[in-house]
């Protein structure tokens, strides 16, 4: 219980909603309101070697990462699937890893058995939380080492190194200011109105801005999500699962892609996670989050067969049927960059044009 729980109109532990879901939407947005991260975990990397670590391990270059600057990195599999995400903010003395709540007692247990006789300390935090918002509150933030340790998402814009599949003229992305502070266990934060978990996914979805609870399951890799575009750096040394980031960014094609499902809201129903996305009688992918937003109406992330067609409508299979459009984030020709001329074959005659 928290002190989120204890204001009026409170539902749920951590909060959903607090009686208005669309109205704290606005209020989220404008930079008025707080969002209760506390069901999130904090990881503490000490240590003269831990951003050079760090960098060693995962998918983002931050080996020269500067106090108080905020990077996205995956920890990938030998085969490129996602396993872990942190958000990460070094403070010159610690680096902060914000992460999902579910994945901080794992991923601190394997960082710590891979530090080896590299000078890292890895230590789950207990004496800190985090609030999300989408304005800076340096008035709050915790700066145990003289540095405010507010994470500003880098999904506002493709970071150096990175790339995007997305071929949006206008990117929802690009308003997207969204921040995570961290802040004392036992800091009064009674003076900032609040929004819930339910209005912070809505405008996360509108976003297109995945996540490790939702949008990923044990075969995700970066290029279905898009996710090249703020937490994989393209040429940067090796790390593991490097090889799958090389080779189907540049010869060949992600085998799913996300997707913004706009929904018939004429039901009233919102599909669950995991519905299943149907074309024709065809089932084609499945539903990773979904929400009321407060000017798009009902919409949805969904994970769906490359070879889909943009243009064809959709079913989301539930209690009642939703009819679905799609608005394409990761395009069916991702990947495949590479410019490699052909061959001829061997023994072929070649004839001058």
């Amino acid at each position: 219980m928290t002190e989120f729980t204890q204001r009026p109109g409170a539902v749920g532990d951590p909060v959903q909603h607090y009686g208005n879901p669309l109205g704290e939407q606005r209020a989220l947005l404008s930079g008025d309101a707080i969002v209760d991260l506390s069901d999130r975990g904090i990881i503490r990397l000490s240590g003269p070697d831990r951003l050079t670590w760090l960098d060693s391990l995962t998918s983002q270059s931050i080996a020269g990462l500067a106090p108080g600057v905020s990077a996205e990195t995956l920890l990938l599999s030998p085969n490129g699937r996602i396993e872990h995400v942190m958000r990460v903010v070094d403070d010159g003395e610690t680096a902060w890893l914000l992460v999902d709540g579910d994945e901080t007692e794992a991923l601190a247990a394997w960082l710590d058995r891979m530090r080896f006789m590299l000078r890292v300390e890895v230590a789950v935090d207990t004496d800190y939380t985090t609030i999300g918002a989408f304005a800076p509150h340096p008035e709050v933030a915790a700066a145990p080492n003289g540095v405010a340790l507010e994470w500003v998402d880098p999904w506002r814009e493709v970071v150096t190194g990175g790339h995007q599949y997305s071929t949006s003229a206008e990117h929802p992305g690009a308003e997207w200011t969204y921040r995570e502070i961290v802040v004392p266990k036992d800091a009064d934060l009674s003076s900032f109105p609040a929004a819930g978990q339910l209005a912070l996914e809505a405008v996360r979805i509108a976003a297109w801005r995945p996540r490790l609870a939702t949008e990923v399951d044990d075969r995700s890799i970066p290029h279905e999500l898009d996710w090249l575009r703020s937490a994989v750096h393209l040429n940067k040394g090796c790390y593991r699962g490097q090889e799958t980031i090389a080779k189907v960014h540049n010869l060949g094609h992600p085998p799913r892609r996300l997707v913004m499902l706009h929904l018939d809201g004429s039901e009233g129903v919102l599909p669950g996670v995991g519905s299943e996305v149907l074309l024709g009688e065809t089932v084609v992918g499945q539903v990773t989050s979904s929400a009321l937003h407060y000017e798009l109406g009902p919409v949805a992330l969904a994970v769906v067969k490359r070879s889909v067609d943009p243009a064809a409508d959709l079913v989301v299979r539930g209690d009642v049927d939703v009819a679905a459009a799609q608005e394409t984030i990761v395009p069916t020709d991702a990947g495949a960059e590479a410019s490699i001329p052909r061959l001829p074959r061997l023994g072929a005659v070649t004839r001058p044009r």
